[in-house]
């Protein structure tokens, strides 16, 4: 099967199941690297340096020659290296992996080249560890709302913040992504300290890992839901208050089920979502399965992210047989843009 490249969005999805590999040098990997990845270095930091002074004085050409000798001698042991981490982590019927270097180029390339050969299942990241690197900044650049703890040295902040993260609460603990007390005690008893860069990259996760609830339905005329297309909420611990964050869906589907009298959060809900670009596809049923009537609904989008805000598109629409070209709407501090296009079913007897 052939490597596939995702975006950032896609390829930190499947992290969440899947081993990735850094395949950069050995010191690129210690000074940052994305969190749970494993090191699987192409070249040792002295060999990268060799290539990349020939590639400025010499060539590219000459430049990777001197790139498949040090690769060369260790191809076997990369590819036993990758097989013990995956046999030790997933199913045995599953070698789905994810591989990456600085930006996407000839490293991963060619490591995904060998493991792909082997019979594994590569996928590797368009952009690379930069593109990560980039998409963690933007997340401190949205919006969150968090409820801050504090307190005197050994009043048990830390304890607290356990106590309450094994209760399925979100917590953010800085002075333990950190590996820092924060007080007189300092970094007395505790690892070493990760690099600025890398404390970034672990609480950049943190705050994606709280993701964001979100649907998208359709209303009749009269605000009733007649399709739910997306329903993303915390399927780990899918209590109340997960999707009641969800307030308009939440109201209006539990008047869809003194109707209708079955449940949809048990059947269609999937698990939140961190940024990225998403889609989805009415295929112009109820949730029932019957055909709509042609009339004016009412498109909704909702978001609600557990740190952040609550945001909600609405746009009313005709549905008949005329198309709706693409149609940009406005965005959110949730949804920064979305958009829809409808294109009318056939008549029965004219489908293929």
């Amino acid at each position: 099967m052939a490597v596939e490249k995702i975006n950032i969005g896609q390829f930190l999805e499947l992290a969440k199941d899947h081993p990735v590999f850094d395949v950069r040098s050995p010191g690129e990997y210690k000074h940052a690297h994305i969190p749970g990845a494993y090191s699987l270095p192409l070249f040792t930091d002295e060999e990268r340096k060799v290539v990349g002074t020939t590639y400025k004085q010499e060539s590219r050409e000459q430049a990777i020659k001197a790139g498949l000798d040090f690769f060369g001698p260790k191809m076997r042991k990369m590819v036993e290296e990758v097989e013990s981490i995956v046999s030790s982590q997933q199913p045995k019927d599953s070698k789905l992996i994810l591989v990456h270097c600085w930006r996407g180029g000839m490293r991963s390339a060619a490591v995904a080249w060998l493991l792909d050969l082997y019979g594994f299942r590569v996928f590797t990241l368009t952009g690379g560890y930069k593109k990560y690197r980039n998409y963690i900044l933007d997340t401190f650049k949205m919006p969150f709302r968090f409820n801050i703890l504090g307190g005197f040295t050994g009043s048990g902040k830390t304890e607290l913040l356990k106590s309450l993260e094994e209760k399925g609460e979100k917590v953010i603990d800085l002075e333990g992504i950190a590996q820092h007390k924060g007080s007189a005690f300092g970094n007395i008893g505790m690892p070493e300290q990760p690099s600025q860069e890398m404390f970034e990259n672990i609480l950049g996760n943190k705050l994606l890992d709280a993701g964001v609830g979100s649907a998208v339905w359709l209303e009749d005329e009269d605000g009733f839901p007649v399709r739910t297309a997306v329903l993303w909420i915390m399927t780990e611990q899918p209590g109340p208050r997960w999707h009641r964050d969800l307030t308009r869906w939440f109201r209006n589907d539990r008047v869809r089920k003194l109707v209708e009298e079955n449940e949809l959060i048990g059947t269609i809900s999937e698990a939140t979502r961190g940024p990225g670009d998403y889609s989805a596809l009415f295929d112009g049923n109820d949730n029932a399965g019957k055909r709509l009537p042609p009339g004016k609904y009412v498109l909704c989008i909702e978001s609600a992210r557990e740190h952040g805000s609550y945001q909600l598109i609405k746009e009313t629409l005709e549905l008949g047989d005329r198309p709706i070209e693409r149609k940009e709407l406005a965005g959110n501090d949730e949804v920064t843009a979305a958009s829809y296009r409808y294109v009318p079913l056939p008549p029965e007897g004219e489908r293929s």
